[in-house]
């Protein structure tokens, strides 16, 4: 049950913090659009956003039972860390909630008589989505560990931040900068665990399946 609860809340921490990203890029590449055209540009985004939180998820649940994909995606959630560390030194937040605020306001914003296209802001927000979606899925799939409700509950959750509460999250972490850094501890903890697992696991770690170690059983049980 405490193990349970503890998933729930990693899942709803884990998706606050990597929404910062989604947000930036979304309401940057929106505010560079004429003033009628970036409400369509926002939802777009989060549309593709969403989609490909889907896809990415239905194929990190198949690949996290190959041996040594545990270990790969603990150093793959580790440089998420560092980018996120990255981000918060830097006032990623603060920048995302202008960015978000200026989107929706068509007095700001790039206002000129050269404006993007949609087809140029979506395709920028489209690339940027594949690499924060993966992110968030990468984070999700390693907490939830092959438990399929808790996995839907944290891409729910995140789609749902994403369409609803971009701004307000924005605020909030900017407000209280102490969010992203408990934000940043629990990801490292999930990353060292799931390195810790994707090495020592006697069915999928890299110890084992290289002869280093003899492995432990180290499934989680749900």
């Amino acid at each position: 049950m405490f193990e349970t609860v503890m998933a729930y809340g990693q899942i709803v921490i884990a998706d606050l913090i990597l929404s910062g990203d989604n947000a930036l890029i979304i309401g940057m590449a929106a505010a560079g659009l004429a003033p009628e055209l970036r409400k369509k540009a926002i939802l777009y985004g989060m549309v593709i956003a969403a989609v490909l939180r889907i896809v990415f998820a239905v194929v990190a649940t198949t690949l996290l039972g190959i041996p040594g994909i545990l270990f790969i995606g603990s150093v793959l959630l580790f440089w998420v860390c560092w980018r996120l560390f990255r981000e918060i030194r830097e006032g990623i937040d603060r920048e995302a909630q202008a960015a978000l605020e200026a989107a929706g306001d068509s007095s700001q914003g790039d206002t000129s008589a050269k404006h993007k296209t949609m087809a140029t802001a979506l395709i920028s927000i489209t690339i940027a989505d594949v690499s924060m979606s993966l992110d968030n899925v990468l984070a999700v799939a390693a907490i939830a560990d092959g438990d399929r409700q808790i996995l839907i509950f944290g891409l729910g959750l995140a789609i749902l931040l994403m369409a609803f509460a971009a701004t307000i999250i924005m605020k909030l972490l900017t407000k209280y900068p102490w969010i992203s850094w408990v934000g940043l501890i629990v990801l490292l903890y999930v990353a060292g665990e799931m390195m810790y697992r994707g090495f020592f696991d006697i069915h999928s770690g890299v110890g084992p399946l290289l002869g280093l170690v003899d492995g432990w059983e180290m499934s989680k049980s749900h």
